[in-house]
């Protein structure tokens, strides 16, 4: 990018800023007052105050609190008083008061800073951008959609940190940017990398139909003058920051002795997703999305891939799209997944000699292909990340609201036909297969027609399922997404990441909004489920055992993990033995359970 170091920074203004941590202070009192580290009291009718830790300052706001004690805090009535004089809303400050009340330790205390601290200059950033409507964005294209999405992770109030982007940087890769990409390439040795390939798909197919022949030649020649032989290494793309700031330095001895070469950038424009390090190709949309390493920290997670865990990654897929046209009921919700259909991972010996799997150095250099939505779309359909139903415009209208209204359905309708799409596929993995998914918004594309929701197509699955039976029957390629998980948090893949970590948003979005009240939105959730469990007797047992109309059930924190360790949240082989289990919620479906 061309940009001088004075405009590099235009978002960053006093204006801007204070709309930001008004942003973010509201959601931390939000959240943090939903995981129960801060305590809410009750001053008169809806106004709220939150003291520090010394009890000296007092943030006061008005609050309306829904089902699964969800505080739906208003921004514009957020204040700071101490000493009887109101102060200006500083989300560092906020921490810094409340961190005995946060668990933040003197380790973890000043990197959560500073990932509050990016995300703060992104939502600075965000705030430049042009408002659109929630009925426009709802109406736009895919792509569009990805990039106008401005909250992040609903639950985590850190969600943006991206710790290793500079400004310049963020301003060239972040998703919001919408800037176009072109991927670095680099041939790596064979001797040295692992490609694998799902059914039907080789490595000769795979990189004709990415690169096309013209690219290919020119590969080659590069290679040919530097008397290597392209085929005797694998073609396969790095994220442009992955090479300017580790590759070229932390492999530099790779590089040094051609077991790795640098090709330059591909032809080809791609736009960063949600996830950062995923890209979606819009010089040719029916291509594969490519999904890099990036050893950036972000939510809990530095962003590399494992090249261990890609080999294995086309073999799961193949097995859960099997899985999926194999089965009546799925098949019935039209549901599906975009397969990851092929990975390469590059193996340095002497980081792998000196770590063990969780290591950073293991995850520098990998990469995927997966299928593009696109060529699947029938007439009139469009895409949309699920993540967009939360997004609200800056007069408070939702994007689910539009699209509601855009449908000419009931909300009631229009919410059963999504619930049918997303939920019930779901639920049935559950109960028949013990398979559960991380189904949040970012993982999910709706399949739209007229504005309403026709299917629900999952992404991101080798690294995020997992089978929950110990009995199960898998492939040896599969059997890495076994997890054995105590039977009483089993339930907690439906309650925890589709409850509490969406339909919580969601149900208050539309409650507040005033396009339907909140009991007709978890009736619509439990006559979902009962129609389920009525169409399959024969799971009876089951659905007795794992029981979706139970009082209530754990909370599950997000926040504490990250607070607690916000470089390695959990280990994703074993995701239950990190949790963070507070107290219980009630079920808001448990009420409308029928006799």
């Amino acid at each position: 990018m061309t940009t001088t170091p004075q405009e590099a920074v235009s978002h960053l203004t006093p204006e801007l800023w204070a709309g930001a941590n008004r942003q973010l202070v509201r959601k931390a009192l939000a959240e943090f007052s939903h995981e129960r580290l801060l305590t809410p009291e009750l001053i008169a009718g809806d106004r709220y105050a939150v003291r520090s830790d010394d009890g000296a300052t007092e943030y006061r706001f008005t609050a309306r609190v829904f089902a699964l004690d969800h505080w739906q805090v208003f921004a514009e009535s957020v204040t700071r008083h101490r000493d009887g004089t109101e102060l200006p809303l500083d989300a560092l400050d906020f921490f810094l008061e409340t961190r005995g009340s946060l668990g933040l330790s003197d380790e973890i205390l000043p990197v959560y800073l500073e990932e509050i601290s990016s995300t703060l200059a992104g939502t600075a950033y965000k705030l430049t951008k042009e408002q659109v409507p929630a009925a426009d964005l709802a109406a736009a294209g895919f792509q569009a959609v990805e990039t106008g999405m401005i909250e992040g992770h609903p639950c985590f109030v850190a969600n943006n940190g991206r710790l290793g982007f500079g400004v310049h940087e963020y301003l060239s890769y972040a998703p919001e940017t919408a800037a176009d990409i072109k991927l670095v390439w680099l041939a790596a040795h064979r001797e040295h990398a692992t490609f694998t390939a799902g059914a039907g798909l080789d490595y000769d197919a795979l990189v004709r139909a990415e690169l096309g022949e013209a690219q290919l030649a020119r590969f080659a020649a590069t290679m040919a003058g530097l008397g290597l032989d392209l085929a005797d290494y694998y073609l396969f793309p790095a994220h442009p920051w992955q090479w300017w700031n580790k590759l070229s330095v932390t492999f530099a001895a790779e590089v040094a002795q051609r077991r790795l070469v640098c090709l330059g950038e591909g032809d080809d424009s791609y736009l960063a997703q949600q996830s950062i390090r995923t890209f979606f190709n819009t010089s040719d949309p029916a291509k594969h999305y490519v999904k890099t390493a990036i050893s950036v920290l972000n939510m809990g997670f530095m962003r590399g891939l494992s090249a261990a865990y890609m080999v294995a990654t086309p073999a799961i897929n193949d097995w859960l799209a099997g899985l999926i046209a194999s089965d009546d009921v799925l098949r019935a919700a039209r549901f599906s997944i975009i397969r990851e259909r092929a990975a390469i991972g590059y193996h340095h010996r002497q980081y792998e000699a000196a770590t063990d799997r969780y290591s950073p150095y293991r995850k520098m250099l990998a990469a995927l292909w997966r299928e593009s939505p696109v060529p699947s779309l029938e007439p009139g359909e469009d895409l949309a990340t699920m993540a967009s139903l939360l997004h609200t415009d800056h007069e408070g209208a939702s994007v689910a609201g539009a699209l509601i209204a855009r449908s000419g359905l009931e909300p009631r309708e229009w919410l059963r036909r999504y619930l049918d799409a997303y939920l019930t596929p779901l639920l049935h993995s559950f109960y028949a297969y013990d398979l559960v998914y991380m189904p949040h918004g970012e993982n999910v594309i709706l399949v739209l027609k007229d504005g309403v929701v026709e299917r629900a197509v999952f992404k991101d699955i080798a690294e995020e399922i997992c089978v929950m039976d110990p009995d199960a029957v898998l492939p040896p390629a599969v059997e890495r997404i076994r997890a054995d998980v105590p039977e009483d948090m089993k339930l907690l893949s439906i309650f925890t990441d589709v409850f509490d970590c969406f339909f919580r948003f969601l149900g208050g979005i539309l409650a507040t909004e005033g396009v339907v009240d909140e009991d007709t939105f978890w009736q619509a959730v439990a006559d979902c489920v009962a129609d389920y469990q009525d169409s399959l007797p024969h799971l009876a047992d089951k659905f007795k055992q794992y029981d979706m109309y139970a009082p209530e059930f754990a909370l599950s924190c997000l926040n504490r993990l990250q607070l607690r360790n916000n470089k390695q949240m959990v280990d994703l082989q074993d995701p239950s033995s990190a949790l963070q289990l507070v107290g219980t919620l009630a079920n808001p479906i448990a009420r409308f359970a029928r006799p």
